[in-house]
């Protein structure tokens, strides 16, 4: 009989291997995640002029995916985070692990009302003062 010896591979270049598969399906998967972000932000752009608040949670839902999938988009909100602060910081609040949706919403409801009606006819403020003097 024949001494023969079968090498074995090496293992290291079956982990590169491995590695490299695990890292390109990473990828793929966060640009697919992040496009599909893009999508929901889209469609939540195109529900907003609907009545009710349809378009700003499904626009939240889109960004989440965007920013936690693109460092590029990360950098930009931050950047713009940075330029406007009033206008993002309800957006902030709502990405938040634990949003307060219905504080946000009251915020927002409260600025487009000093932005449309006069002061005189407010509605909100004056509900909110009753509320908080019971």
């Amino acid at each position: 009989m024949k001494n023969v010896s079968y090498a074995m591979p090496s293992m290291r270049a079956l982990r590169a291997s491995d590695d490299f598969a695990r890292e390109l399906v990473a990828r793929t998967l966060r640009v697919g995640l992040a496009l599909l972000g893009v999508l929901i932000v889209l469609a939540g752009i195109a529900v907003s002029p609907l009545p009710g608040p349809g378009g700003i949670p499904v626009i939240v839902v889109g960004l989440m995916l965007v920013l936690r999938n693109s460092f590029k988009a990360r950098r930009t909100f931050v950047k713009f985070q940075h330029a406007h602060p009033k206008m993002v910081f309800p957006i902030r609040r709502l990405l938040r692990r634990e949003p307060e949706i219905i504080l946000v919403a009251w915020q927002q409801a409260l600025r487009i009302e000093r932005l449309v009606v006069p002061r005189k006819l407010r509605f909100a403020v004056k509900t909110r003062r009753r509320f908080r003097r019971r």
